[in-house]
């Protein structure tokens, strides 16, 4: 029944899961905003950050 309290593993496998769920954030992201990357796309990054910081002032 020693194999019942031990808890060693609970906490490698816990950050696993933490690290896997960060992985499938990032590439659901990357999906999502996958037009900015493209180099076909009419989307201009830099053009809208610099609205964005033009409507901040």
């Amino acid at each position: 029944m020693s194999f019942v309290k031990d808890e060693g593993g609970q906490g490698a496998a816990e950050y696993i899961l933490l690290f896997g769920g960060v992985i499938v954030i990032a590439i659901a992201a990357l999906l999502i905003y996958r037009a900015y990357f493209s180099s076909n796309s009419n989307l201009n990054a830099a053009q809208d950050v610099n609205s964005v910081r033009g409507s901040i002032k």
